[in-house]
């Protein structure tokens, strides 16, 4: 009982300014999106991470309602956590070797990266007298997990023959297919096709084949094949930066006003008087600094919206709050709203934006703002 009071306590603690609004609305018209785009090809949803800092419990019942059957994620954890929420789609895990057993009490789907796992899985599942279902994924220039492709047709089959396995899909990941240059993503597609047609010939039987991560989805017909796997564009951010392709931002970060200052010309603001007012000038307070996932690196470099208009952040972002120059807002007011990523008026400010600014994708900013933040859910 100690201990989960702490918990508890520890979990409330961590609620702290910034506010995730999520709109799954603007989710369910993204996998509208995806469906249009794919030719309404199944969709395997990636809700890794938290569904992106986005709440994965929510994510996932609401593709669920609008009719997606697989789910994704990195870990058995994050897994665990839809399984006790209540959800029965078919999830994919995409990396853990970490406990088998947990595959077989949450009825998972095993990414299979090589024969000795796959080994340890038959094992497992003739102790249990049962069939598991399985995906192999192959590396055809990821360099990450997958099977050698120069072995992955002998290898595929091996595991095919495993006894307690079931080989029911292939797939494999893309490197670079958010660049202009889309040659290297051409070549993996060929690899992977190759194989494909090699490993179902022999086999005398489909297998769902899947590649197409989001920005595949939005450039690379070719790469469809059996299902799609949309992660980023299901958040409503584009891989291919101010090419919106009509995708709506779900996720929304707002706090409010904690206090206005009024300083002439020559004040410092905050740590190293790396900003000094050039004029008499209105500094607002916010409650939101790195601590909650607002990269320090946004110092002098960064706009928040307040009233509808782009405000500048003013000095270094703090630990715990950050200040905007608000000079040029009428009638503004201590408790009112701030955006740090989202709609505002007739403005929003884009996660893609706020990545192009410090050097970094718009999952970082994602991840790092929806995770720390209260998540309220807009239906």
């Amino acid at each position: 009982m100690k201990r989960a009071a702490k918990e508890a306590g520890e979990k409330k603690r961590v609620n702290r300014g910034p506010v995730s609004e999520i709109d799954l609305s603007a989710l369910q018209h993204n996998l509208a999106t995806v469906r249009r785009l794919a030719n309404n090809r199944p969709v395997i949803a990636v809700v890794k991470a938290d569904a992106y800092g986005h709440g994965a419990v929510a994510v996932s019942k609401r593709l669920i309602d609008e009719g997606v059957s697989h789910l994704a994620v990195a870990y058995t954890e994050e897994a665990k956590v839809l399984r006790d929420s209540g959800i029965k789609a078919k999830i994919l895990v995409l990396f853990d070797r970490t406990d088998i057993s947990d595959y077989f009490m949450h009825d998972l789907i095993p990414v299979i990266h090589d024969v000795k796992i796959a080994e340890i899985f038959s094992r497992e599942a003739m102790s249990r007298g049962i069939r598991i279902p399985v995906h192999v994924k192959i590396d055809t220039g990821m360099g990450r997990a997958g099977l050698n492709p120069s072995n992955a047709v002998s290898d595929i089959l091996t595991i095919a023959a495993l006894d307690g396995l079931v080989v029911t899909g292939l797939m494999s990941h893309f490197s670079e297919a958010d660049l202009s240059d889309r040659s290297y993503a051409f070549q993996q597609i060929k690899l992977f096709n190759r194989i494909r047609a090699s490993v179902t010939d022999k086999l005398h039987r489909p297998l769902m084949s899947h590649m197409a991560n989001s920005a595949a989805i939005l450039s690379l017909d070719d790469a469809f094949f059996d299902g799609v796997r949309p992660g980023l564009i299901l958040y409503g951010c584009s891989p291919f930066g101010d090419e919106r392709y009509g995708l709506m931002p779900v996720m929304k970060v707002k706090t409010k006003i904690l206090l206005i200052r009024t300083f002439p010309a020559g004040t410092p603001v905050s740590y190293g008087r790396t900003f000094i007012t050039k004029r008499d000038s209105r500094i607002a307070i916010v409650p939101v600094g790195y601590a909650d996932g607002y990269s320090r690196m946004f110092s002098n470099n960064a706009e928040m919206l307040v009233r509808g208009k782009r405000v500048p952040v003013a000095g270094r972002v703090c630990m715990d709050v950050t200040m905007a120059d608000v000079t040029d807002v009428d009638g503004i007011a201590e408790g009112d709203e701030v955006v740090i990523v989202g709609r505002q008026g007739a403005e929003t400010i884009f996660a893609e934006e706020l990545s192009s600014r410090i050097n970094t994708i718009p999952y970082d900013i994602m991840t790092s703002l929806g995770s720390r933040s209260r998540r309220e859910y807009i239906q």
